[in-house]
């Protein structure tokens, strides 16, 4: 049997079912640490299977950092020690007004003993990056960031390196806190697949937090299955080949942008790359769902986290998400009766 054809009879047996077990194993490993967030994880993983990142707005102590290194710790870089390298499972990116470009990136370094220069990798060189406080950089630190997220590579005196094909951002700004901070432009946002608002969990699940502080703290959720690089990538692979996204979505994904550039409320609307990057996550969560096609309820559920975060609005208009809803009802409807 050639190499060739036992790619192709692996890919063949790796489907659906076999994505939703890989999205399961996360979820559970992640809401073992995790507790009072699953509206958030799931979104989380819906990003990282779509190949996209986050940005969140949240208060200091809401867990961002316990939810990030737990979805690091979750992926096993099954490749070779001498192929994956430097790369790390998950890295935090402390921002601040100080920071250098090569704080983030890495750096070149003379090395006396061999009369070399010697490349040593930052911290976005790890499958999980928690970018955290991002707005209190200063603009040429985020935009070291932006080639980051939208390439997958990095310019260190040069010469490009790339990033890992699982490269995710989880970047945090605190909602309250904007006293010497650099609001992120237009561009960086629009890099986000979704802008997620937490807030504090509820009183179970404090109470919960405080019973299970000690298993947590001796990492009982590491005897829970994880989940390699390689599933993630193949199911990335699977679903945008087996995950049906109807001409009618489709229309109705551009549909929505156009009446959201259309709204007087709204100065400045959504992106094309904004409805590029919702295709790929409408797909995941029919997968997480159990359909290999994307339907009207997938837009309602997400689309208003894909758009929140694009829209400039007019003065007077200070939420996007009911101007998001008025744009996405009658289209949704129209979608609806035309796939009964």
């Amino acid at each position: 049997m050639t190499m060739e054809s036992m790619l192709t009879e692996t890919s063949s047996a790796f489907g659906l079912s076999e994505c939703r077990e890989v999205a399961r194993r996360l979820f559970d490993r992640v809401s073992a640490v995790v507790r009072g967030r699953d509206d958030v994880i799931e979104l989380v993983l819906v990003a990282l299977l779509a190949d996209g990142h986050i940005l969140l707005e949240d208060f200091p102590g809401s867990g961002k950092t316990t939810l990030a290194k737990a979805l690091g710790e979750a992926i096993v870089d099954d490749r070779p020690f001498d192929v994956k390298g430097d790369i790390e499972a998950f890295r935090r990116i402390q921002f601040t007004p100080d920071l250098l470009p090569s704080d983030v990136t890495g750096t070149t370094v003379f090395e006396p003993a061999t009369g070399t220069f010697s490349f040593r990798p930052g911290p976005v060189f790890a499958h999980v990056v928690l970018a955290d406080e991002i707005n209190r950089t200063s603009p040429k630190v985020q935009a070291a960031m932006l080639e980051a997220m939208a390439e997958k590579q990095v310019t260190v005196d040069n010469q490009t390196r790339a990033l890992d094909d699982l490269f995710f951002v989880i970047a945090t700004q605190n909602p309250l806190d904007l006293a010497g901070t650099y609001p992120l432009p237009v561009a960086q946002l629009d890099r986000f697949l979704f802008k997620i608002r937490m807030t504090h969990i509820d009183r179970a699940s404090e109470l919960d937090v405080l019973r299970t502080m000690r298993a947590r703290k001796t990492g009982a959720a590491r005897s829970m299955p994880a989940v390699s690089r390689s599933e993630l990538l193949r199911a990335r692979s699977v679903v945008e080949d087996q995950v049906r996204v109807h001409a009618l979505v489709q229309e109705s994904l551009v549909d929505v942008a156009t009446r959201l550039r259309e709204d007087r409320r709204v100065l400045q609307g959504v992106s094309t790359r904004s409805l590029v990057l919702a295709v790929p996550a409408l797909q995941i969560r029919a997968m997480m769902y159990g359909r290999d096609f994307v339907s009207s309820e997938d837009l309602e559920a997400l689309l208003p986290m894909v758009f929140q975060h694009r829209l400039e609005l007019s003065a007077g208009a200070e939420e996007a998400r009911p101007v998001i809803r008025d744009a996405l009802g009658p289209v949704l409807e129209r979608l609806a009766r035309a796939t009964v």
